[in-house]
């Protein structure tokens, strides 16, 4: 079991930048992969980046290229999401999810463990 907490969301004007933590326990952390992905009220939920278990490969949905960025440390069991020039589009709540192996990927069934979620919120 891998257990996930995700940290670090609120209520942002549209412009400014917020960063998410997720914490993992219970398994060795190194030995997964990790994804964040979103979900809005009405809407599926969503892959927004990806992480190789090194940390060595990154993947974005198109929508946050170049302002979002993902990255992990592996001896903190930590993984982040950096998000920087935040549009109300943005507005979600955030998962993290753990999927065994090296590589992520981009579909919600990829994926073997997920956090609690925490809610971003960009105002215009």
């Amino acid at each position: 079991q891998v257990q996930l907490v995700e940290s670090g969301g609120g209520l942002v004007q549209a412009g400014g930048s917020l960063r998410l933590s997720c914490a993992a326990s219970g398994r060795t952390f190194s030995n997964y992969a990790m994804g964040w992905f979103r979900q809005s009220p009405g809407k599926e939920r969503e892959f927004v980046a990806g992480i190789t278990s090194s940390g060595g490969n990154t993947g974005y949905v198109d929508s946050v290229k170049g302002r979002f960025t993902i990255s992990r440390d592996n001896a903190k069991n930590t993984v982040y999401l950096q998000m920087n020039s935040l549009k109300p589009e943005d507005t979600a709540v955030y998962y993290c999810a753990a999927a065994r192996g090296s590589f992520y990927v981009r579909y919600l069934y990829g994926y073997d463990y997920w956090g609690q979620g925490t809610q971003v919120t960009v105002s215009s």
